[in-house]
């Protein structure tokens, strides 16, 4: 019944209480490198999502797993301890930390592709210019489990321009218990911190620096605690850092990456394994209106991990 209502949520449009951001936000958004914009999703419509997120990570899912770069989560909590990233589905859990693909989930795509993301993509990249997905992902810190992700801007140097923006929904309520993304308001103005790294992680110098400064009082570092279903606007470029989860409830979330559709992209050899994949156009001429191809559930075909690990940020 549950992998049913999901299905027939994907048929349909999915109902946001905003269609637009507003000036004010917006505003805010440039000003802090964050906004709120309240809780988008109905009661219906986070319940589908919920169930289809569960859907995918017990491998019961409509859903081509060969395309989907999954990752388990640590037993740990350390970062460098969490699974190897690689395509295809591993086993049947709910401790999966991180899956990413999910544009090519019917309802997932559906999601993010709604008129008030489609607005703010317009906002950060122009009207009428043409918006891929860079990456569309699921991160979870399963009850009394999580790994630590340490201080970081989002950024990738095989893509030029980088991606700017990222819409993140609470799938559960955010808390900093649970693991809740902290972020430094503002740190999107001073430029990238680190441009040696990959991914934009800072050294373990500037790590420890930023840790004491917030200690200090020198620097303010917030606690995104969120309601289920609300979304916020990050700027890839503002600090953010999350612990693990020390409560009995996890702690999900839907995250997506928006990119210009001329970006350059560096040539495939250049690129880290585990990204390698395509980036569909998701707003503007050209946009996909369902996924590439589907497939149900897992285990129906062998996936190919081949040797395709590497950490993330």
């Amino acid at each position: 019944m549950k992998r049913a209502a999901t299905d027939a949520a994907a048929a349909r449009p999915l109902q946001l209480a905003q269609a637009a951001v507003t000036d004010e936000q917006w505003a805010q958004y440039e000003r802090e490198g964050y906004v709120r914009l309240g809780v988008l999703l109905g009661a219906a419509d986070l319940a589908a999502l919920q169930a289809r997120l569960d859907d995918i990570m017990m491998g019961t899912a409509s859903v081509d797993y060969s395309r989907l770069l999954m990752q388990l989560d640590s037993t740990t909590g350390a970062y460098g301890d969490a699974g190897e990233q690689s395509y295809g589905f591993k086993h049947a859990t709910l401790a999966y930390r991180k899956m990413q693909g999910l544009e090519h989930d019917e309802l997932l795509l559906r999601y993010l592709q709604a008129p008030a993301f489609a607005d703010a993509a317009a906002r950060t990249y122009g009207a009428g210019a043409g918006v891929r997905v860079f990456r569309a992902m699921f991160m979870n810190k399963p009850a009394r489990q999580g790994t630590a992700l340490p201080w970081h801007q989002d950024r990738w140097t095989y893509i030029e321009p980088s991606p700017l923006l990222t819409i993140y929904t609470a799938i559960d309520a955010a808390t900093a218990a649970n693991g809740a993304v902290r972020i430094v308001p503002r740190s999107h103005t001073q430029g990238l911190l680190n441009p040696a790294h990959k991914s934009g992680f800072l050294s373990d110098a500037q790590q420890a620096q930023l840790d004491a400064d917030i200690a200090s009082g020198a620097r303010r570092a917030v606690d995104l605690e969120l309601a289920a279903g609300e979304c916020v606007l990050l700027h890839n470029h503002l600090l953010h850092a999350s612990g693990v989860n020390s409560t009995d409830r996890p702690r999900r979330a839907f995250s997506v990456c928006y990119m210009r559709a001329d970006a350059r992209v560096a040539p495939v050899a250049q690129v880290p394994r585990p990204e390698r994949h395509d980036y569909p156009i998701v707003f503007g001429l050209g946009a996909i209106a369902a996924p590439p191809s589907s497939r149900s559930p897992a285990g129906d075909d062998d996936a190919d991990d081949g040797d395709d690990a590497s950490s993330s940020s």
